[in-house]
């Protein structure tokens, strides 16, 4: 079975095990009754992986594409991870032909996690309603940690998008493409190109002037659609093997004063925080293509 397949199986099982349990905005409501404005919740889970889209078109969030490792429930001091050879170093038997086969291989101390943040001004008396009040917080709260958390993989300090062991592409050699072409190269070091994260205006551009988004996807690799992403590029790479999103696996809402510049005008602001980075272990496996 293709990773795409299996991703949105593990997907469907998720969403039934979540229906089983309590949303985040119906056991902040059900603290609420009791603290009022003074009350804060702190989750044993990360709430961005605790609500599914209720949208008949998926839009899947960078989060989907990670192998996502929860230290609260299998702590790890360490990661491995490889880096490519050396000018100078010795010649390695078969690197002609197995490119990885000449990496460096490294153990390194887990990061500091970042902290993201969100924020929402709750309109006035919504409160009142507790059904209206616990939608709220999980369709607007959590959809924006869940925008705030793909700037924390993307674009933030050691997201994606900033860590400069990424190669550029921008040739799109003998394909015509330079997604197929940095799938070939991903498979040319070793691993297999499971994963694109495209801006929309691109994927339904590419989408509507040929087939490559459609051959692309059921040639099994995973697609997320986001902005965060800049016009004109992706990102290509072996996400399912050659990186890793370490997960506090808790999360924490409260009202807060926002800082200042947070809203347009004065109002009751709630807040969220999940705690995670993302690291890879194999740099050589990912690539961001100029289209």
């Amino acid at each position: 079975m293709q990773r795409t397949d299996v991703i949105k199986r593990t997907i469907a099982e998720v969403v039934e095990d979540r229906r089983k349990q309590l949303s985040p905005g119906q056991v902040f409501v059900d603290a609420f009754a009791e603290g009022g404005f003074d009350t804060r919740v702190d989750y044993d889970v990360t709430i961005t992986d605790s609500l599914t889209s209720s949208r008949r078109k998926p839009r899947y969030p960078s989060r989907n594409m990670l192998k996502v490792v929860d230290l609260s429930r299998d702590p790890q001091e360490f990661y491995w991870h490889e880096s490519p050879a050396r000018p100078g170093d010795p010649a390695v038997d078969g690197a002609d032909l197995r490119r990885e086969a000449a990496n460096h291989f490294h153990r390194s101390p887990i990061p500091p996690l970042h902290t993201t943040k969100a924020w929402v001004q709750v309109p006035d008396g919504l409160w009142d309603d507790p059904t209206s009040f616990a939608e709220f917080i999980n369709y607007r709260l959590v959809v924006r940690l869940a925008t705030a958390e793909n700037v924390t993989i993307l674009r933030g300090e050691g997201g994606l998008l900033t860590m400069p062991d990424i190669a550029r592409l921008t040739d799109p050699g003998p394909f015509g493409s330079t997604i197929l072409s940095a799938c070939n190269e991903v498979e040319q070091n070793g691993s297999t190109a499971d994963g694109l994260i495209i801006n929309p205006a691109d994927y339904y551009r590419l989408l509507g002037s040929g087939t490559l988004m459609r051959d692309v996807e059921e040639n099994g690799v995973f697609i997320v659609r986001t902005r965060l992403v800049d016009p004109g590029t992706a990102i290509v790479g072996d996400f399912g093997h050659g990186a890793l999103l370490f997960d506090a696996g808790r999360s924490m809402i409260s009202f807060a004063e926002p800082p200042p510049g947070t809203f347009a005008e004065p109002g009751v602001a709630l807040t969220a925080e999940i705690y995670e980075r993302v690291v890879l272990n194999l740099p050589t496996c990912f690539f961001v293509v100029s289209l």
